[in-house]
């Protein structure tokens, strides 16, 4: 069944376009262990050869990650903590990972939903503990989304100016590219936030 999946996803790859990156990208950001990076940095090269508008496909991918997140936050707002818990290995979600995620959290819920969008792993899972604490939908929407569209245009941007050198990245060093990526924004929202504290003080 699960080869069966790979072979869907693989042909979904071979013909990448809007529909794709959205649907994509929403499984992305739902339970399915679909890389953005695997999506996105392959759509900014099909931008750069005139085949997709690097725009549209941010656009794309933002509102496909908000319908994969919505999915996760119901099923957190409907399940709760403690079910979430005891069926996470069904939900491919570890006891580690969801902890992880609900401690970035409850520490700061905001800034959470929309960094969490940044960080490899927990992007899956941030939506979570924002639907189990009942974080206001609107809010959670306009956060996701903007995160979202953040850490898409980084991976749009890298297959958009390093061309096939990024696809070749891509397919031997995936995992690594990712931490590299998600420590780049990560500074650069914490250098936004601290320059606008400075400046409202």
């Amino acid at each position: 069944m699960f080869a069966a999946f790979e072979h869907w996803v693989a042909a979904l790859y071979a013909q990448l376009g809007y529909p794709e990156i959205l649907l994509l990208m929403a499984l992305e950001s739902s339970l399915f262990p679909i890389p953005a990076e695997a999506v996105m940095i392959p759509a900014g090269y099909l931008a750069r050869n005139g085949q997709l508008n690097p725009f549209l496909a941010v656009l794309y991918a933002g509102t496909g990650s908000v319908i994969g997140a919505s999915f996760n936050y119901l099923l957190g707002r409907t399940l709760g903590r403690a079910v979430l818990l005891r069926l996470g290995p069904y939900f491919l979600i570890s006891e580690a990972k969801y902890h992880a995620a609900e401690k970035l959290f409850l520490r700061n819920a905001r800034l959470a939903t929309f960094g969490g969008r940044l960080l490899p792993v927990i992007r899956h899972l941030i939506s979570l503990p924002a639907g189990v604490f009942e974080m206001p939908k609107l809010a959670f929407v306009l956060l996701t989304l903007a995160g979202s569209l953040l850490w898409s245009s980084v991976l749009v941007a890298v297959g958009y100016y390093f061309g096939e050198a990024a696809i070749e990245l891509v397919k031997q060093y995936i995992h690594e590219l990712t931490l590299l990526a998600a420590g780049i924004v990560v500074i650069g929202a914490v250098w936004f936030v601290l320059l606008w504290r400075v400046r409202e003080r």
